[in-house]
């Protein structure tokens, strides 16, 4: 149970990402979109589903964005109305800047009546007008603190430049963030730092650390990881250099994804951070859907033969083919 998990600390926490249909999108769509996820996810070992909020973050860089931008539908929307029936807890974002805190404390009642979990994200853009901070918006969550978990973003990239994510981390902690979702990462070492600084920080303040989840996502094509990058994803030269100079660049990352996830397991253990992972699929390509499940699937594995995660009955575990 997701819930329990997170308040008392447990590794091996599984999650699955998606994006929801694009405004526009007619209703039977929508309604197939959401019928095939839930088909997807069903048999799946994950313990929470995150569904984000899609962000135009143009205004934050120069660089030409490799896709344009389509707004999406509301995330708390297409999961309240179209699935239901998959029965496991959902964690929504939403960048709490853009509402006032009525609207915002309205949507978290919402939530809670959902038995769904917020995940609060900063604005689009520096100079964007915000109508809610970060903190009053925690402050606002804290009426549903003894029966739900509210989460926050951890960006390995930001502390590489400003040093700064673990003092970030502890603030958002004291305003009862009880875990963390990072971006998706492609440099192990940035994740590493984040957690050895994290842990130190921790220990120096003699308070227990708090659950990271890590973001890991397939790239089955030259764009897209041209698109990671824009999205201030670093990937290693040689890393990258790897992908584009392979036969199938989808099943490399795939396999990359996976070192990733083998390295963070180690760290963590050794640290005694409480960890889990994100699998994130927003791509649209078929194989790189069922990529992301085969991904899961091995990635819940890996924890398994750790003796950080157990298959509740009934739960297929076997790798898609792709």
């Amino acid at each position: 149970m997701f819930l329990k998990k997170i308040k008392s600390g447990e590794s091996g926490v599984m999650l699955y990402g998606i994006t929801p249909p694009k405004t526009g999108t007619t209703p039977e769509r929508v309604a197939e979109i959401a019928e095939k996820t839930i088909e997807r996810l069903s048999s799946l070992d994950i313990d929470a589903l995150v569904v984000y909020d899609v962000q135009d973050e143009s205004a934050r860089t120069t660089e030409e964005r490799p896709f344009p931008f389509i707004n999406a539908l509301d995330p708390f929307a297409f999961s309240s109305e179209h699935l239901g029936k998959l029965d496991i807890p959902k964690i929504i974002y939403r960048p709490a800047g853009k509402f006032s805190a009525e609207e915002l404390s309205d949507w978290l009642d919402e939530l809670h009546r959902h038995k769904c979990y917020p995940v609060f994200v900063g604005v689009p853009a520096p100079d964007f007008p915000v109508k809610t901070s970060l903190p009053e918006a925690y402050r606002l969550w804290e009426k549903h603190r003894d029966t739900s978990v509210v989460g926050a973003v951890t960006i390995p990239e930001r502390h590489k430049v400003l040093q700064d994510e673990d003092v970030r981390m502890l603030d958002k902690m004291s305003s009862g963030v009880s875990y963390f979702i990072s971006q998706c990462v492609f440099n192990l070492e940035y994740a590493k730092q984040v957690i050895e600084d994290l842990a130190a920080s921790c220990k120096s303040r003699q308070i227990a650390p708090p659950t990271i989840i890590f973001t890991v996502t397939a790239c089955g094509s030259a764009k897209t990881l041209d698109f990671m990058e824009w999205l201030g994803i670093h990937i290693p030269d040689q890393l990258k250099e790897d992908l584009k100079a392979a036969d199938d660049m989808l099943g490399r990352s795939v396999n990359i994804c996976l070192e990733i996830a083998s390295g963070l397991i180690e760290f963590c253990v050794e640290r005694s951070i409480p960890f889990g992972f994100n699998i994130e699929s927003v791509a649209i390509r078929k194989a790189e859907i069922e990529a992301s499940i085969d991904m899961a699937c091995r990635i819940g594995r890996m924890l398994k033969d750790k003796g950080l995660r157990k298959s509740p009955e009934g739960v297929i575990v076997e790798s898609a083919d792709i």
